[in-house]
């Protein structure tokens, strides 16, 4: 894992980069947010690859968990990806909601997701 810093304005951005996936389960999501908050990020960017697909499953509750506590400590997340293929109307219904807030995005490219966290 490897992280990449990108600077606009006066705000840095750590951005997730990884051919693995990185989150599994929602320990693995705290364990990365220690990992960003620690290192002075309080603004966060992870690719959908990077994330087991169950996380993309609300039954399994993975997502409601990690997201909680990046929106408990402030930390402004935004995960790239494709999402047309989740075909769940809560899944979607999730994403719309997220992205109302601002503090939680789902975007379909890098630009997208700098242009949301800064």
């Amino acid at each position: 894992m490897q992280i990449k810093t990108h600077q606009i304005s006066n705000t840095n951005i750590a951005e997730v980069i990884s051919d693995e996936i990185i989150i599994n389960s929602a320990q693995d999501g705290l364990d990365l947010l220690g990992n960003i908050y620690y290192q002075g990020f309080d603004r966060v960017i992870i690719h959908e690859k990077n994330i087991t697909p169950e996380f993309f499953d609300l039954k399994t509750k993975i997502a409601g968990d990690i997201l909680q506590k990046f929106s408990n400590y402030r930390v402004k997340l935004a995960i790239i990806g494709d999402f047309t293929q989740y075909e769940s109307k809560s899944f979607n219904d999730f994403m719309f909601e997220s992205n109302k807030t601002s503090h939680i995005n789902f975007v379909e490219s890098l630009h997208e997701a700098l242009e949301k966290l800064s």
